[in-house]
């Protein structure tokens, strides 16, 4: 796969946003259930 890889492309760079991506997804996710549970209980 090394002979495929695109020499223009900064791959530490990409690797480094998708890290990131991954890194806000998942903290958002958190942060979203987090929310809708408190909303849960001091609403209910």
């Amino acid at each position: 796969m090394a002979d495929k890889l695109n020499p223009v492309m900064d791959y530490d760079e990409h690797n480094k946003t998708y890290d990131r991506f991954i890194a806000m997804f998942k903290y958002g996710t958190i942060v979203g259930i987090v929310v809708l549970v408190f909303m849960a209980i001091t609403l209910l």
